[in-house]
């Protein structure tokens, strides 16, 4: 009879717990499906408590996210260079005589001193400026392919430091970590990111390992400054071609360093949580080298 009543409680404790284990199971899948619905691929839920196989599953369900923000990226990249070598193709043939014809005109002397000549003048410079365009254009679309080798990290971070040396610099990275990159694209990313720092009247730039590398595939940077935040209303269209909003800028950085990355294998995007001190930051995904078994 005692052994009966143990048997009956252990049931009734089973089907509760199992009871809860499901409610918190079809959480996790009505929170995964809404990050997706709401385009947050950021999402990262725990795996702890988690029997074996459910703890693989949710793992995957993890990496599918990282995964699916990646090919989106890929893809709306790719995207943009069709559109770029379009653009690139029609705005040459159309502007390339204009600022040819508007030129000879300015040198004739019959056109000098003449009400015509500021007419002229505007046409050429419209025309030299839509040349200058064009040119951005073909930075998107003539982007060599990266050729990978094992980079050591530190001394690359120190020669982008030593290129900006009125920025305060904070790098925590693990000694002898290496990564599979191309190092004149990486080095040219971080550049990028830097100068766009000082332009942001940044006095303080942070390079920091966020986790260890995960199944030894790829190390995670947040390169973070204390500049002015980016404003709310700018943060979807950041890594757009050729939208920016300072004076003279071409809007192409951010663009063709997230696509510099992507053909390494990794990403760049945007921090939605900032580290302490830094009020803007950025989240760099590089290839590490493969361990040798």
């Amino acid at each position: 009879m005692i052994w009966l009543l143990v048997f009956v409680v252990i049931g009734i404790l089973f089907v509760f717990w199992e009871v809860r284990r499901q409610r918190s199971l079809k959480l996790r899948a009505h929170l995964m499906q809404e990050a997706i619905r709401n385009h947050d691929f950021t999402f990262r839920l725990p795996v702890d408590g988690l029997l074996p196989g459910e703890r693989a599953m949710q793992q995957a369900l993890n990496k599918l996210g990282e995964t699916i923000h990646q090919q989106m990226s890929l893809n709306e990249v790719e995207s943009w260079e069709r559109l770029t070598r379009v653009l690139t193709h029609e705005m040459m043939n159309a502007t390339a005589p204009i600022t040819s014809i508007s030129q000879s005109l300015l040198g004739r002397d019959d056109v000098k001193g003449t009400p015509l000549e500021s007419g002229i003048q505007a046409i050429f410079d419209t025309s030299r400026h839509l040349n200058n365009f064009v040119v951005n254009y073909r930075k998107m679309s003539e982007l060599e392919k990266p050729v990978l080798a094992d980079v050591p990290l530190r001394p690359l971070l120190n020669d982008v430091c030593s290129a900006y040396p009125g920025l305060h610099w904070e790098v925590n990275v693990s000694a002898g970590m290496k990564v599979r990159a191309d190092a004149g694209m990486l080095r040219q990313v971080l550049m990028n990111l830097a100068k766009n720092a000082v332009e942001a009247q940044a006095k303080r730039m942070v390079i920091r390992q966020t986790e260890e590398p995960a199944n030894n595939q790829q190390l995670k940077l947040y390169i973070g400054n204390d500049g002015l935040p980016i404003p709310a209303e700018n943060r979807q269209s950041l890594f757009v071609p050729f939208f920016t909003t300072k004076r003279g800028g071409s809007g192409i950085g951010l663009s063709l360093s997230r696509r510099m990355m992507i053909q390494q294998g990794g990403m760049l995007e945007l921090a939605e949580k900032q580290q302490p001190a830094c009020r803007a930051g950025f989240n760099l995904t590089i290839l590490i080298p493969r361990q040798k078994q």
